[in-house]
């Protein structure tokens, strides 16, 4: 904008002698069209005159020219629009109303205060200025010595500036002087240059008269400088007085120095004296109780305990530099290492005679608990040894190495004494488990020795390649789904099977309460221990500082310490933690070994007993790992609860190959399979054992993997099956699948109990289509040719006019069928499904209604034929629907 300005200036107003003040880019509201500038000048002759130019770009070439100029007085109103709001349109009221778009607010608030202050100065006429902020219409200050044109344009003031009131008056003087000087110009400048030599003159003069008075100043400055040559010589002899005394004065300074030295070391030699007597000097109360103090009793422990704490604080004093010199403090020092070296093997001995004797004394208990489920108490042990916890931190920071062979000798006699007490604990278990299993086989046979029922027990569940350890109940059911309910002894095998169910849940029942008891025993067992192991050993079991480095006490204790005892200290927590996990997996190494061994008598005894043992090791488990996933406890049975899954999977796997080896018998029906019930079996008591457990997704697979089987397994019988018809056995097993998910309502086989729905829904009518097959077969027959004509394009109503397919021909085939014969192939076809059908499932009447229906389309396809082939005819079967309904219906209730 400053270079259009510019070269308006230069191209349109400076050729008639006018000035820009202000410009701005427009544009006429609501037509678009090219833009133009409107300019507000004025002239430079007086009078002054203000106008309001518009300049438009040429259309020829790149150059502005003036198109319109009106004159600031015709300017009536100035219309902003707006005085709050930024709007670039205003109005120019002049002999009309001009219409303008400025290109920003700037430029068009700016033009408008020109305006105004144009207004102001040369018109001081009445514009009304509406919708114009308050800010833009300052008052313009009355014209004075500094007053600039109106506008305020800086390039403006630049240019032109009046002459203010004074040069005004001195200009008018001087021309009153000097008449001639407008006519004469040179006469009136060699005047002027007159004047100025004249003055130039005087001036001259008067420097001169001012050379005395410098003389006069020159002699004044002489005599102050001899004075002040004089005042130096006396300043001189001053300093020379004044050495004498520094001299002097220096002397007594260090001597100052020298007795303010002597007594700041006595003072610091005082302060270490009084040091190491108060900090290494151990009280006689305290060495005799190091050395002679009773071990056994509880205040002779507590003195130990404070002595100790007192000779560690003196060996771990922090000496200054220079004391580790002194000959007394290295008296001291080796004083107190013997000191410490006598109570370290002192206590290192008795409490190893502790160990022992604590051990005796657990032994006599061990009696009263062999023959119960229950594991000693050792709380009375751990009560009297943490006793001597605070000694045994003080071991442990002091002398590592007996520490350390107080730790070995505790792990090796508890891990002796816990093998002891747990192997017996768990031979009672065994015991209780396989004695249920003696009272079992006692009822169902003769009684025997004890060791051979324990030896067929074992061969018996051992790899047996049944489905289930307990597998008795379920072989006679299966030898009663293959036919043999109908015998006369069937009552005394349900008997049998009865006593023989009942002893299979009392025996798991039995199983999962004394499993359940062996782990509630050793939890709190374990848990007991490794919190007496930390508590006595001082070792952390959860977060906590980290102890003092290795350096930190070298430093502290000596080398003769730091030898004894550095070399593998642990000084993080982790180390710390991973210790009490070594020392628990070696007093307890037994556990884990016997665990397994009652495992696998339990999954020899019965193989259903994983699941008890899976449900409640998971738990078990997953309380552990709440309380600390690292622990020795949480470990082990992590480590058991995978040889339980396996078992578990185990389980599964031989539950699937016994489907897969699976053999029916060729001369009787098969019904409901073995595996399919022994499925509704296993299946029942895994949601009584499940029932919210941790491990149910290992059962949701399990499941997953087990129907899988059972449906393969099913559709490889149906097809081997020779006796009973492939649809019957797929109909009548994926019926009692149906039946059993719907009423078990597992969740994670939906998907399987719809297909059981879908299998059993499809092979239902796969088998009534095939049994019924075409019970009025001449008839059927017939109308197949019909519908064969009628496809080869003969319009139905023409069928009757065919010589094979008259009405002759189609009553001759209605003859060959009425009710008494209907009646009679029904009652055969009854009599066959019952034979193929079993009585498990109970779906003869469902297959007998669904045969019913068939029938029914059928009867009903063949009447919609005659009616469209045969219209008029008047021929009609010899028996109705309502027939067919009652023929079935006394077929049903006569068998």
């Amino acid at each position: 904008m400053t270079a259009i300005k510019h070269a308006l200036q230069r191209d349109i107003f400076t050729p008639n002698d006018e000035r820009l003040l202000s410009i701005v880019n427009v544009c006429k509201a609501g037509k678009k069209k090219r833009n133009c500038f409107l300019c507000a000048t004025v002239t430079t002759e007086r009078p002054v005159q203000v106008n309001v130019v518009k300049v438009k770009k040429s259309d020829k070439g790149d150059f502005y020219k003036r198109q319109t100029a009106w004159a600031l007085r015709d300017l009536a109103v100035v219309d902003a629009k707006d005085a709050v709001k930024e709007n670039p349109e205003f109005d120019l009221h002049f002999d009309k109303v001009y219409k303008w778009v400025a290109s920003s607010t700037v430029e068009k608030n700016t033009f408008i205060s020109c305006i105004w202050k144009l207004n102001q100065r040369y018109l001081r006429k009445k514009i009304d200025f509406i919708n114009v902020s308050s800010q833009l219409l300052e008052e313009s200050v009355p014209s004075g010595e500094n007053q600039s044109v109106a506008g305020g344009d800086e390039e403006a003031v630049d240019e032109y500036q009046e002459l203010n009131a004074r040069e005004e008056q001195d200009i008018e003087i001087m021309m009153e002087g000097c008449e001639y000087a407008i006519s004469n110009a040179e006469a009136f400048a060699e005047k002027l240059s007159r004047e100025l030599q004249v003055l130039d003159g005087a001036n001259i003069q008067s420097i001169m008269a001012s050379e005395k008075q410098v003389n006069i100043l020159m002699k004044l400055l002489d005599e102050a400088l001899k004075e002040v040559d004089q005042i130096e010589l006396k300043l001189s002899s001053y300093e020379e007085m004044l050495q004498s005394v520094k001299e002097q004065m220096d002397q007594i300074s260090e001597s100052n120095h020298l007795i303010h030295l002597s007594n700041t070391n006595n003072v610091k030699l005082l302060s270490e004296i009084e040091f190491l007597v108060n900090h290494m000097d151990l009280a006689k109360g305290h060495i005799k109780a190091l050395q002679e103090g009773d071990l056994t009793s509880s205040r002779g422990i507590e003195a130990c305990t404070n002595a100790a704490d007192a000779l560690l604080q003196c060996m771990n004093v922090a000496l200054r530099p220079g004391h580790d010199m002194l000959h007394a403090v290295k008296q001291q020092q080796q004083r107190f290492s013997d000191l410490r070296e006598q109570f370290a093997r002192r206590l290192a001995s008795h409490l190893n005679s502790v160990f022992v004797q604590q051990g005796h004394d657990q032994s006599s208990t061990l009696a009263q608990h062999s023959a119960e489920l229950t594991l000693p108490n050792h709380h009375p042990f751990h009560r009297d040894l943490l006793r001597y916890a605070k000694l045994m931190e003080w071991l442990k920071n002091t002398d590592y190495g007996k520490y350390e062979g107080l730790t070995k000798n505790y792990m090796d006699y508890l891990s002796r004494l816990y093998e002891r007490e747990i192997k017996d604990f768990f031979e009672v278990a065994k015991i209780k488990m396989t004695g249920t299993t003696r009272e079992g086989k006692k009822f169902a046979t003769l009684p025997r020795k004890e060791s051979a029922v324990k030896q067929e027990t074992e061969s018996l569940h051992g790899s047996s390649g049944k489905l289930t350890g307990s597998t008795s109940s379920l072989n006679k059911l299966s030898v009663q789904s293959s036919g043999n309910r109908r015998s006369q002894s069937s009552s005394l095998l349900d008997m049998g099977n009865m006593s023989a169910s009942d002893l299979d849940v009392a025996d798991r029942t039995k199983f999962d309460k004394i499993f359940e008891q062996v782990l509630s025993e050793l939890e709190p067992l374990c848990l007991a221990e490794q919190d007496f192991i930390s508590k006595f050993f001082k070792l952390q079991q959860h977060q906590s500082t980290s102890g003092t480095t290795t350096n930190e006490v070298e430093e502290m204790d000596g080398v003769a310490l730091s030898r004894s005892y550095t070399s593998g200290v642990p000084q993080t927590v982790s180390s710390e933690k991973d210790m009490i996990r070594q020392m628990m997996t070696k007093i307890f190494r037994c556990i884990e070994p016997e665990l397994n061994n009652l495992i696998a008598l339990g999954d020899k005894i019965d193989s259903f007993n994983s699941l008890y043992m899976l449900v409640k090791m998971s738990h078990h488990v997953w309380t552990a790992q709440n309380v600390d996933p690292a622990s020795f406890l949480s470990t082990t049975l992590g480590n058991v609860l995978v040889t339980v899954k396996r078992n578990f999977d185990k389980c599964i796997s031989n539950q699937m190959k016994q489907m897969d080896e699976v053999k029916i018998s060729k001369k009787s029906k098969v019904g409901i399979l073995p595996f399919v019930a022994e499925f509704e079996e296993f299946a029942a008591l895994a949601e009584s054992i499940f029932k919210n457990a941790e491990r149910r997704g290992d059962l949701d697979k399990a499941y997953i993997k087990l129907i899988r089987a059972v449906f393969i397994s099913v559709e490889k019988v149906a097809n081997e099956s020779q006796k009973t018809p492939r649809d019957v056995v797929m109909m009548e097993n994926f019926h009692h699948i149906f039946a059993t998910l719907s009423r078990l309502k597992i969740s994670c086989l939906e998907a399987e109990k719809k297909e059981a729905k879908q299998k059993y829904t499809d092979h239902l009518q796969s088998y009534v289509i095939y049994s019924l097959g075409q019970p009025l077969e001449k008839l059927n027959h017939f109308f197949e040719g019909v519908e064969a004509r009628v496809a080869q394009g003969i319009r139905e109503e023409e069928v009757s006019y065919q010589l094979a397919f008259n009405k002759q021909e189609l009553r001759k085939v209605i003859k060959e069928y009425p009710g008494k014969e209907v009646k009679k192939g029904l009652d055969n076809l009854y009599k066959k499904v019952d034979k193929h059908l079993c009585e498990e499932e109970n779906l003869l009447q469902v297959v007998w209604h669904s045969m019913q229906d068939e029938f029914i389309r059928q009867y009903k396809h063949f009447e919609g034929l005659i009616a469209r082939c045969y219209p008029g005819s008047g021929i009609t079967m010899e028996f109705t629907i309502q027939d067919i309904l009652d023929y079935c219906s006394s077929i049903a209730q006569s068998h």
